[in-house]
């Protein structure tokens, strides 16, 4: 086994490793109540082994804890493997030690690669046909009463049973989790944190549905950094992706929290503003124009900037397409920088 291969999964699964380090403690405290069972039950040696059991977890739990995760599962397979082998043989396959073996089927399948993971699918099939076949054709080393054998079976069942609905669970929540993440990432710009471009122009199709049938008024914004390729020129692009953050928290700032805002384009911004004339909507504009030019960038850039903004606007017209909204707003904009940028016009 490769470095590689040992830290397989220490970054990109460690929600699953988190849960690996929780259950070595599960299994070291059923251990632990093993060791009084068999005790009780006057069978000494599975007593005995179970306290080399704890050991072997409170070992394997370390080891997660310090990512090596390599060792830990190798400490768990040993473990369960020997201990399994050993219950079936000193006391009977009726005592249900085998269910264990069937944990390792899910961890497989999220530890390793297919073609491993089918190949120690086989090997741990194999050994478990293999303990079926000793425990049918040679009789317990150490046997004990039929009810003990049947309190042993339904414990180790419940234990089992409970691991993998705790392990159900929490696949169930890493799927959703990833499922809601993807969603984001599709619907969302890296860079502001904004919606992104594709996911704005459905929500702005369903503003612009809603606006028709309730006869709603509805005003677009097209905001442009003035001379953005300045800033970037100048100062670089790392401070250009710096500004357009934060002037992306400055704008949301300025809006209701029903408004629309994403990113357009490289600098440009669309705002939709929902039950808005184009009165009202040129009044955000020029909020908007003036919080921007008067923001003191220094603070945040550490940079001695001056950034202004070009706008342009437009009303929702009665049947009027979110296309043709938004040309009428670009062609306001165009008005804006024609006529000396760092203002607000209204088409």
């Amino acid at each position: 086994m490769t470095s590689m291969d040992r830290n397989v999964g220490t970054h990109d699964r460690p929600q699953f490793w988190r849960v690996a380090q929780r259950c070595c403690l599960i299994a070291a405290s059923v251990d632990i109540a093993f060791f009084a069972i068999f005790l009780v039950l006057d069978s000494p040696i599975l007593a005995w082994v179970n306290v080399i059991s704890v050991a072997m977890y409170g070992f394997a739990h370390f080891a997660y804890g310090r990512r090596l995760n390599w060792l830990a599962g190798w400490l768990v397979w040993t473990e369960v493997l020997l201990h399994a082998a050993l219950g079936i043989i000193l006391i009977g396959w009726d005592s249900g030690f085998h269910y264990y073996l069937l944990m390792f089927i899910p961890a497989l399948a999220v530890t390793m690669t297919v073609q491993l993971a089918v190949i120690a699918l086989i090997l741990l099939w194999l050994y478990y046909v293999g303990l079926y076949a000793i425990a049918l054709y040679y009789p317990p080393i150490q046997p004990i009463t039929e009810p003990a054998l049947i309190g042993v079976n339904l414990f180790n069942l419940t234990i089992v049973f409970s691991m993998f609905s705790y392990l159900g669970f929490f696949y169930v929540r890493t799927v959703s989790s990833a499922h809601r993440k993807l969603n984001r990432l599709a619907s969302t710009d890296a860079l502001t944190l904004l919606h992104n471009r594709r996911h704005l122009t459905e929500l702005a199709e369903t503003e612009i549905t809603r606006a028709e049938r309730y006869h709603k008024p509805l005003t677009l914004l097209l905001i442009d950094i003035d001379h953005f390729k300045l800033i970037n020129d100048i100062f670089g692009h790392v401070k250009g992706d710096e500004v357009l953050q934060h002037l992306a928290q400055l704008i949301r700032l300025e809006l209701r929290q029903h408004d629309l805002i994403g990113r357009w384009g490289g600098e440009e911004f669309l705002v939709v503003l929902p039950e808005t004339d184009i009165n009202t909507g040129e009044q955000v504009a020029e909020r908007i124009r003036v919080a921007i030019s008067r923001y003191d960038w220094s603070q945040n850039l550490k940079k001695d900037l001056a950034v202004t903004l070009s706008v342009g606007l437009s009303q929702l017209g009665e049947n009027e397409t979110l296309t043709r909204l938004i040309n009428r707003a670009d062609k306001a904009l165009y008005a804006s920088k024609s006529a000396g940028r760092n203002r607000v016009t209204a088409l």
